[in-house]
């Protein structure tokens, strides 16, 4: 009967995402997926557009969006401290959200499936949970695949969000401050601040940070992988 159940679930979860996939790759919704739509519509909500972004952003993560979408957009609306508080306040209640959706409906079809074999793997993970998390957001893995994914482990809640927290942080900064740095000189109309400090330093983060991973695997944690 349980078994029967978790095949129920796992049979929503993969309808769920195949449907995602398929609303926004061949129905017009996604011409309503562009920066200045989302822009407008945040806008639109007046003095709650900063809790309307967060929302915004956790439901375009459940919805498979690219969550670089809704930072450079954070960026652009609200600059780079507001810019990356709200962007990270949304990229986390949008893990979050997708964590338990992948564990309300994808986990007991998973344990189900995994093996002697494999159960090993699974224990593993679930024992360094936060170690695992953090390296792999430390190196970029897919971020809403991940989401989903450690909901299908037994990893605890408490250690995956912690992980997310302080993975996404570094990349969060960098992103955010690099979009709202060029939308800074767009809004100013002065193309020549394009060679100031501050567009380089950005520009520097932004490159450094594609380093990040190799110096993350060179240090990766034991139960990591």
């Amino acid at each position: 009967m349980k078994q029967g159940k978790g095949v129920g679930k796992a049979v929503v979860f993969a309808l769920f995402i195949t449907g995602m996939i398929a609303l926004f790759r061949f129905t017009p919704v996604r011409e309503y997926i562009s920066p200045d739509y989302l822009q407008g519509l945040v806008n639109s909500f007046g003095p709650w557009g900063p809790l309307a972004f967060v929302l915004l952003y956790a439901g375009g993560i459940c919805l498979f969006l690219p969550a670089t979408l809704f930072t450079g957009i954070g960026a652009l609306l609200f600059g780079t401290l507001h810019g990356f508080i709200y962007n990270e306040l949304g990229a986390m209640l949008g893990a979050s959200l997708a964590f338990f959706i992948g564990r309300y409906l994808g986990r007991d079809f998973a344990a189900g499936m995994i093996g002697d074999r494999l159960k090993k793997y699974d224990d593993r993970i679930a024992a360094n949970g936060f170690a695992t998390v953090l390296y792999l957001r430390l190196v970029f893995f897919p971020f809403t695949p991940l989401n989903f994914g450690m909901g299908l482990t037994r990893v605890s809640f408490r250690e995956y969000f912690l992980g997310t927290l302080f993975g996404i942080i570094a990349g969060g900064f960098i992103l955010t401050f690099f979009f709202a740095t060029l939308a800074e000189v767009w809004r100013s109309g002065d193309w020549s601040q394009l060679a100031g400090w501050k567009t380089f330093f950005s520009l520097a983060l932004f490159v450094a940070s594609f380093f990040i991973p190799r110096v993350i695997r060179k240090i990766k944690p034991e139960g990591a992988s």
